[in-house]
């Protein structure tokens, strides 16, 4: 059971904690009040804290706490200067590509024996990994350098972004990204080679003859379940896809209700068949489908679903959950999820009914669970 829930948010990182009465959920703590804290990771393995910081024009800056459990800056992922010879680095409307972080999009620990590597993925489409708890980091050049990479574009934002990271815990060498416009690549040699993993996966945006095209697949949020690694689900642009696999072909999840359109996932850690979403109407509407706000929930893998929302606001609801916004406890029975609007939402009871800890936090981009212990 985890007893604390970090958000990420638009002014600031805050900390939420389980008070003494079991379910009373409480905001115990703020750190960057008032910066822009687009990542927040939480290292089980040495307890350290990694937070990540746009800064806008000033640029992105990384955070982690040290052995007293106060911040401290250390690196932040840079790029090597853009050779004069990369002309063709360019995205769909031929502006280049800058090589220069622009966010920090995705931080994950990688295996439990791999004491200080971290990886991080960032817009513009860059792959970094650390094996200094963050001091240094190094561009993943054989993903970056790949001739597929050029071909990314940007989808919710302007260029092209690195949003998910999966390392598989039976061997850490194994790690499947999620890519904006980009597919779901996999690398089984610890990031010395690459291949794009999306087969199945379908683009409404593209014409007929290119929307079965791996490499321009825009996975909104991929994530695997800890105790199946070969099961993996994603939130598509275009709705629900279900790998068991290990991401070498997909499935799409039809009939979600009451939309497949959405940005966020999550999966049990001991169940692979149950997984959560929180819906929109499209990508032109980003709302709740009939302005309730709702979570979605397979038990079977998808062959059907529950609309789950008791404690849930049900009228005039605009949320809308991004990418890391919600996420499962080590139990699979506490969830929490966090909204554009600043709403957090805590469930005790695998998504049954919801408890609301805020309605006006900063615009969340990311909710995560402390693991106990």
């Amino acid at each position: 059971m985890s007893n604390q829930i970090l958000a990420a948010t638009r002014k600031g990182l805050f900390t939420i904690e389980r008070g003494s009465g079991g379910r009373a959920w409480r905001i115990a703590k703020s750190d960057f009040l008032a910066d822009n804290v687009s990542m927040v990771l939480h290292d089980a393995r040495d307890g350290r804290r990694y937070a990540a910081l746009d800064h806008g024009h000033f640029g992105v800056k990384l955070h982690r706490t040290d052995a007293n459990g106060a911040w401290e800056e250390c690196g932040a992922p840079t790029y090597p200067p853009k050779p004069e010879t990369e002309t063709d680095d360019a995205d769909q409307w031929g502006k280049p590509i800058p090589w220069t972080t622009v966010r920090i999009w995705a931080l994950e620990a990688g295996g439990p024996a791999e004491s200080g590597v971290l990886w991080c993925g960032t817009i513009p489409g860059g792959l970094f990994r650390s094996a200094d708890h963050g001091t240094t980091w190094e561009l993943v050049r054989s993903l970056w350098d790949h001739p597929k990479r050029k071909q990314w574009f940007g989808g919710g934002a302007d260029l092209p972004g690195i949003h998910s990271i999966c390392v598989d815990p039976r061997d850490p060498r194994t790690v499947r990204i999620g890519v904006s416009c980009g597919g779901v690549w996999m690398t089984a040699d610890g990031g010395s080679t690459w291949a794009c993993r999306a087969d199945g996966m379908w683009a409404a945006y593209m014409p007929p003859e290119q929307k079965y095209d791996p490499n321009i697949q825009d996975p909104h949020r991929v994530v695997q379940c800890p105790s199946a690694p070969d099961w993996l689900w994603a939130q598509h642009h275009n709705g629900v896809f279900r790998s068991v696999d290990g991401g070498m072909s997909w499935t799409e999840v039809e009939n979600v209700p009451p939309s497949g359109f959405g940005f966020t996932v999550a999966v049990h850690p001991s169940d692979p068949k149950v997984a959560w979403f929180v819906p929109g109407v499209s990508d032109e509407r980003r709302i709740p489908p009939s302005g309730a706000l709702v979570v979605s929930r397979t038990r079977d893998g998808g062959k059907s679903f529950d609309v789950l929302r008791r404690g849930l606001p049900q009228e005039h609801a605009y949320d809308i959950a991004y990418r890391h916004c919600l996420d499962v406890d080590g139990t699979g029975a506490t969830l929490a999820f966090g909204t554009t609007t600043g709403g957090l939402w805590v469930s005790e009871d695998e998504g049954d009914s919801w408890h609301c800890i805020s309605h006006h936090l900063p615009p969340i981009y990311a909710v995560r669970f402390v693991p106990s212990g």
